[in-house]
């Protein structure tokens, strides 16, 4: 027997759909939870591929990035851009959500270290660096630490102008 779905709860399902992607962007742990809870699918993505998981820890949602990890979301999805949600989170720079992500079993990946190193976020690339002792870490010759020390300090000295 078939199942048949008529059009308006198929527009009601995607619009449960995009707010589903709002509450991971937005960090609302409760009602993402509930949804997913009732069947929203934990690996959701975005037409860019972006899980609910790299939306939120993209946006700096921590609450919500360890409930999804919680319920089983993917660690290592990529999206269009062939990121990861740890590499989205070392270019933003969230330390506890770069820590969050690896303690879970988050695959460190030379993108990631490199993006942390570029962006200037010291203290994630010292915590990857140490998290993967194995690899090389540099990017044109150049070690990723001093890479990212230079740009931390570039960056303060713009803010102070």
């Amino acid at each position: 027997m078939e199942t048949i779905v008529s059009s308006q709860e198929e527009e009601r399902y995607v619009e449960l759909q995009l707010l589903a992607l709002d509450y991971a962007r937005e960090g609302n742990t409760h009602d993402l939870d509930k949804m997913i809870s009732y069947g929203m699918p934990i690996n959701l993505c975005t037409i860019k591929d972006d899980t609910l998981l790299m939306l939120a820890t993209y946006n700096g949602n921590y609450e919500t990035a360890q409930m999804l990890i919680k319920n089983g979301a993917d660690l290592d999805k990529v999206n269009q851009r062939e990121q990861t949600p740890l590499e989205g989170v070392c270019f933003k720079g969230y330390f506890e959500i770069v820590k969050l992500l690896v303690e879970s079993g988050a695959t460190i990946t030379n993108n990631s270290i490199s993006f942390a190193s570029i962006f200037g976020h010291k203290e994630i690339v010292k915590y990857l660096k140490n998290k993967a002792p194995l690899k090389k870490h540099k990017i044109v010759g150049i070690d990723v630490e001093s890479i990212s020390t230079f740009v931390a300090k570039i960056k303060n000295i713009f803010r102070k102008n």
